[in-house]
């Protein structure tokens, strides 16, 4: 019988007196209605009366309804164990089924049992031992989490505190980047971790600074950066296993890396001064490319035909050594001979370099000049009237030498003719 039938508590299931003096039937017609809470609240507080010793007065019949006290009702210890049982069960239903849960696949379940690690569960439908036996925590493993380092949300928004850092030659920079992280190990994650982005992020500032530290700063401003991220994932992850904290990096990634703001004219200075100093000293390496070449084939060509010209002297004189000696030995075997042959050579030599020949006649005085070139010229066809011209023109100490007068005063012309009259 249930615990809200208004005939809970009644022997035989009949509609007998209820002990106040009414019958079950008078305000309820029967089980045609739903009972009343507050007489099922009085007669179960009666019975719990009755429970704890009341004194309950047991009528003959119907004389005796005017004994010393009011009749208790009739009460029975199986009725009401019944109605308790059935809640007891049902609670235990409940409570049994509350230690199902789900899992999903990208999912894994952490049983704990009092606190302490028993299994990690897959997907699927999963059941425990109710609470407070045991309880589990549902992981994430698929799922990408982000720690930003130096900035939140947005470079504008920096924080100084984490992005200040001073590299090997003693420069402060400001670098923010961000760490992608997923979950490896489901136990060690929920176990060795209070506080999971605080100690990425820690590892994360610790591993950069440390690069950083090592490098100077336009290592890190340019051409570094892809460097200093994979070394800084691979000193993160070493980090976070030593501690066994369940997390492998994904990706870390170089989002900024500037000097600070109160130093940014200053750098922007230098950076073009270091600019400019390269632009000249490309300028100086090309112009000393052009030049230097060319000067050392300048020396080459020289020192050539300086030996070449060493080479050549020596030659000659070993030449005129040589045949100055035989022109000796042939001297000391015919001195006359030899004497004529020599002052006839040397006059060819003489005469075929000149161009006028001055002759003396012995006893006459009179000086005649042959024009030599003049008569080659003639020879060789020249007209007559500009072989003729030079003859026909008398000699005047302003005519040029070169156009075949002389000057009578001429020293040259003198020694020659005294040179005649000896």
């Amino acid at each position: 019988m249930s615990l809200n039938d208004p005939r809970w508590g009644s022997q035989g299931g009949n509609d007998g007196d209820r002990g106040d003096g009414r019958r079950g039937d008078d305000n309820r017609g029967g089980n045609q209605g739903p009972p009343d809470l507050e007489e099922v609240w009085r007669d179960f507080n009666q019975r719990l009366s009755g429970l704890f010793g009341a004194k309950r007065k047991r009528g003959g019949g119907s004389g005796d309804g005017g004994g010393s006290g009011p009749r208790m009702p009739d009460f029975s210890p199986r009725q009401f164990g019944g109605g308790l049982g059935a809640l007891a069960a049902l609670v235990g239903v409940v409570w049994l089924a509350s230690g199902f849960y789900t899992v999903d696949a990208n999912e894994r379940g952490v049983v704990l049992r009092l606190g302490k690690y028993v299994q990690t569960t897959d997907p699927g439908l999963r059941w425990r031992l109710p609470y407070p036996f045991e309880t589990h925590e549902i992981v994430d493993l698929t799922g990408v989490r982000t720690v930003e380092i130096g900035y939140r949300g947005s470079e504008r928004n920096r924080v100084m505190r984490e992005s200040l850092m001073l590299t090997d030659d003693e420069n402060i920079i400001s670098i923010q980047f961000a760490v992608q992280y997923v979950l490896s190990s489901p136990e060690n994650y929920v176990f060795n971790n209070r506080f999971p982005d605080e100690s990425v992020g820690q590892a994360a500032e610790t591993a950069m600074r440390e690069i950083v530290g090592k490098s100077p700063m336009d290592f890190v401003l340019y051409e570094g950066r892809e460097e200093i991220a994979a070394t800084a994932h691979e000193l993160m992850q070493r980090i976070l296993d030593r501690y066994e904290t369940g997390i492998m990096i994904s990706r870390v990634t170089m989002q900024n890396a500037q000097p600070p703001e109160q130093v940014q004219a200053a750098f922007d200075d230098a950076v073009k001064a270091g600019q400019d100093q390269e632009r000249q000293k490309n300028e100086g390496e090309a112009y000393a490319n052009d030049v230097i070449p060319r000067a050392r084939g300048t020396a080459s060509r020289l020192i050539e035909e300086g030996n070449a010209y060493r080479e050549r002297v020596v030659a000659n004189a070993e030449g005129e050594a040589s045949r100055f000696s035989q022109i000796l030995a042939e001297y000391s075997r015919a001195p006359d001979v030899t004497r004529e042959r020599m002052y006839l050579e040397t006059m060819q030599e003489v005469m075929s370099n000149a161009s006028k020949v001055m002759v003396d006649a012995k006893g006459s005085g009179n000086l005649l000049m042959l024009p030599l070139d003049k008569l080659i010229q003639q020879s060789a066809g020249a007209p007559r009237t500009a072989a003729a011209e030079p003859m026909a023109e008398p000699a005047t100490p302003q005519s040029d030498p070169a156009a075949g007068g002389f000057d009578p005063r001429d020293r040259e012309l003198m020694r020659n003719r005294e040179r005649g009259e000896r």
